[in-house]
Order: structure tokens, then C-alpha cells, then sequence
């Protein structure tokens, strides 16, 4: 995360720029802005999260399963690789998502040592009452930024 509240200057910047032969200061300071922005957004997602009881890994493990609709469950495998985190970190994460029911867990019918992760019907549910608020999360912060 990017946790500068107050950014460089443009004359800061310009003047690292020159010093260290970057073409184009003006995207040094955009990408410094966009960062900034990106991290405030997650923060306050997370704290969203927060009160929901949940975590944005739980929340992405829930969504990367539902945006599937050709498919009733993915490989845990297939989720880590879609949600980019480390198979021990998917793993405890999955055994914890099982524990509170919002997931089911069955071996895989082509391969038994793979498990199959699928929604459960209150995986679905909570998934519908988070995601109007997740949303409008985005949208108000969205259009502070206009």
C-alpha cells in the first residue's frame, strides 16, 4: 500500500526527474496521485470489510467463485492463481471461509487430491447483502475524486 498522504511537489519531482533522466515528469506525478488514490479506496474497503466481519481476500475468494457462471465451484487451485496470493495463504483462508459456512469443499471428481470450492448458500447470501455496499464505497469515493 502507498501511505503518503501529502505528495511530492511538482518541483520535487521535476527535480528528481532531471537528475535521474526521466522523460515525462508530469506521469511521474500522475502515477504518484493514482497510488495515492488506489490506497485510500482500499482503506476504506477495508474498513467496509471490517464491519461486515469479513476481509477483502475472503471477499475476492467469493467473487472470483460467482463471476464464474459457466462453472458450479473452481479448484483451489484455479482461485489462488485468479486472486494472486501464495497456496499456504489461499489454503487457511479456504479452511477458514469452510468454518463459517460460506463455502463448500469436495475432492475434485477428476482428481481426488484436488478440491473443488464451491459457494455455499450463505456464501451467496452474504455475498448479496455486501455487494451493494462494497459498490457504493467505490462510487461515493469515485466521485470525491471528480
Amino acid at each position: 500500500m502507498f501511505f503518503l498522504k501529502e505528495l511530492p511537489s511538482q518541483q520535487m519531482v521535476e527535480g528528481y526527474t532531471k537528475q535521474f533522466s526521466v522523460k515525462d515528469p508530469a506521469a511521474i506525478q500522475d502515477a504518484l496521485t493514482m497510488m495515492r488514490d488506489a490506497s485510500l479506496l482500499l482503506r476504506e474497503l477495508e474498513s467496509y470489510f471490517s464491519e461486515h466481519s469479513t476481509s477483502q481476500l475472503r471477499f475476492l475468494v467469493l467473487i472470483v467463485i460467482d463471476r464464474e457462471p459457466q462453472k458450479q465451484s473452481l479448484l483451489a487451485s484455479e482461485i489462488a492463481e485468479r486472486i494472486d496470493v501464495s497456496r499456504p495463504v489461499m489454503t487457511r483462508t479456504l479452511k477458514s471461509m469452510l468454518e463459517n459456512k460460506l463455502i463448500t469443499m469436495e475432492a475434485d471428481s477428476s482428481d481426488g487430491r484436488a478440491k473443488s470450492i464451491a459457494l455455499s448458500k450463505s456464501g451467496k447470501l452474504f455475498l448479496k447483502k455486501i455487494l451493494p455496499g462494497y459498490y457504493q464505497v467505490i462510487s461515493s469515493f469515485m466521485e470525491g475524486l471528480k
